[in-house]
């Protein structure tokens, strides 16, 4: 229903960008012109610019509309949770499955970081942070139950462990580190929660 209400223009847009992802996918950002986009969407080179004025058009394009965090963010707003922890693990496990699922993005990032050094970043960012709120305000609702930091550096430490958590499953997958991980996302929710250092309450 939603493809009906796009017009000619919008298609064919939305044409150029999932040929684009394929192509990017299939033999990287560097290794695609436009003229095999243009062959993979059917349209005539001309066609292709009168949409888009460069190849990294596309891609700034396309790193906003297949950037999972139109996934994982209302995956984390419904994560349920009567506590911090519970919360916590619940979000947390939603957020690593969905990136699990997404092994597309890695070679996004990388390109974005590489080829671009990040250029779109505050762009995207200005995306996102409208739809942090409500995750803000969940953790500002129990600050009686954390330590007074910041809510948005909270926010951010916990995107950032979980993240790096599945870049770290992604790149150690079939070494033998990974099987010396067992439990590792509970480790990763349990150091999130209380850090690394033994207290004497805890030993």
């Amino acid at each position: 229903m939603q493809e009906e209400l796009l017009t000619k223009g919008e298609r064919t847009h939305q044409v150029i960008i999932e040929s684009a992802y394929a192509l990017f996918l299939e033999q990287g950002y560097a290794a695609t012109s436009m003229r095999q986009i243009a062959e993979r969407t059917g349209l005539a080179l001309g066609g292709i610019y009168n949409h888009f004025s460069s190849k990294e058009a596309i891609f700034s394009d396309l790193i906003i509309a297949k950037h999972p965090f139109h996934e994982i963010l209302p995956l984390l707003q419904s994560a349920p949770g009567d506590t911090v922890e519970e919360f916590v693990h619940n979000a947390a496990t939603s957020m690593v499955g969905e990136l699990g699922r997404r092994p597309d993005f890695v070679k996004f990032l990388f390109i974005e970081l590489v080829e671009f050094n990040g250029r779109d970043v505050p762009r995207m960012f200005q995306i996102i942070f409208p739809q942090i709120a409500p995750l803000i305000q969940r953790f500002q609702s129990r600050l009686g139950e954390l330590r007074e930091i910041p809510p948005y550096v909270l926010f951010r430490a916990f995107l950032g462990l979980f993240f790096s958590f599945y870049i770290t499953e992604f790149l150690l997958a079939g070494t033998p580190a990974a099987a010396m991980q067992e439990n590792a996302l509970n480790h990763f929710v349990d150091i999130f929660l209380h850090g690394v250092i033994a207290s004497r309450e805890r030993a």
